[in-house]
């Protein structure tokens, strides 16, 4: 079987984030000094997509490292309905691959306007939202021609999280970002096959996550919709033993996705809980007992280790879709760039 861009593209993550972290340092250090500048009481996002799941990243990480609360904003609220917020001495990042979609330029646009600190986290630095910025991180992750977003998230990710190492001074943090594409190389290498055995003609399942991993988690749930037709659901693991869990059934697929911090012992413990009601759980932590563990590559810091699950579960997911007999370059119904107004 021929080799799919989106495969081709997954394996080279690790090129692509080493490139962002050999020629980005100049724009990510300018936005680290302007953001302190600015000292910010807050931070707001704006994105769709792959791209929100990346500032799902970047709002965990932010909390984390900075206590600096961030909010993600409804693009609409400018673009449709034409209200203005209040954003004075804020800092808005708005994610968009291409940089095109005019919802997210008309929101940035405005943020400014109203006295935001505007930088535009974009893999085309000559695009509509890098004019509407006032600063612009360019991710230098490369033509990325399958629909699936997959080397154009992680270093919008990266990107993100180096900013906020930066703004931190977290030199542990830094010094894993700079290690990044030999784990990621390993990552992409690391098979799952167990999990993409058992999900065989399931119709639909959970993914999980808490914290970082819950971003992670979102944009797994994403991609099965989108390359495999799979109808998934991410929850946080802190609300799927609420009303989600009545769905759970004999055999039914969850997939946890768990890093080394804080939450790996409550994330495998409800991957424990899952497995006991009858589903088919895995885990990627070694502290699940019920559930099946599987091989997760562990980064320098707990928040590069989603970074790491998500590409051993692209270059997954990417057979997955094929054993299903769907094109994961072409998903139907959908095209590289979606502008939405």
């Amino acid at each position: 079987m021929t080799e799919s861009r989106m495969r081709r593209e997954v394996l080279e993550i690790p090129a692509a984030v080493e490139r962002l972290l050999s020629e980005g340092a100049g724009a990510i250090g300018a936005a680290a000094r302007a953001v302190a500048g600015r000292d910010p009481a807050f931070l707001v996002t704006v994105a769709r997509g792959s791209s929100d799941n990346a500032a799902t990243f970047f709002k965990y990480a932010s909390e984390l490292l900075t206590g600096l609360p961030v909010a993600s904003v409804g693009p609409s609220v400018a673009s449709v309905y034409g209200r203005r917020l209040r954003l004075g001495g804020s800092v808005c990042l708005a994610i968009s691959q291409s940089g095109r979609s005019p919802d997210i330029v008309s929101m940035a646009r405005m943020a400014g306007e109203e006295g935001a600190l505007t930088l535009a986290l974009t893999n085309a630095g000559e695009s509509d939202l890098a004019r509407a910025c006032a600063m612009t991180l360019d991710i230098r992750a490369g033509a990325e021609l399958s629909v699936a977003a997959t080397k154009t998230f992680v270093n919008s990710a990266v990107a993100a999280l180096w900013l906020l190492g930066e703004i931190a001074g977290d030199r542990g943090l830094l010094a894993a970002i700079r290690g990044l594409p030999e784990a990621l190389a390993e990552a992409a290498a690391t098979r799952w096959d167990a999990l993409a055995e058992a999900l065989g003609a399931a119709g639909s399942l959970y993914c999980l996550g808490r914290g970082p991993g819950f971003a992670v988690s979102n944009e797994a749930a994403l991609k099965f919709k989108e390359t495999c037709r799979l109808h998934a659901e991410s929850f946080s693991s802190a609300e799927v033993l609420h009303g989600p869990v009545s769905i759970v059934g004999q055999g039914f697929p969850v997939l946890a996705l768990a890093v080394a911090d804080a939450a790996e012992a409550g994330l495998a413990a409800v991957a424990d809980d899952l497995a006991a009601k009858g589903a088919t759980a895995f885990a990627t932590s070694p502290l699940a007992r019920q559930a099946v563990v599987l091989p997760a590559v562990r980064t320098a810091h707990p928040l590069t280790d989603p970074l790491a699950l998500i590409v051993t579960f692209y270059a997954m997911v990417e057979e997955v879709a094929r054993a299903r007999g769907i094109d994961p370059d072409a998903p139907r119904h959908l095209r590289k760039v979606t502008e939405t107004v």
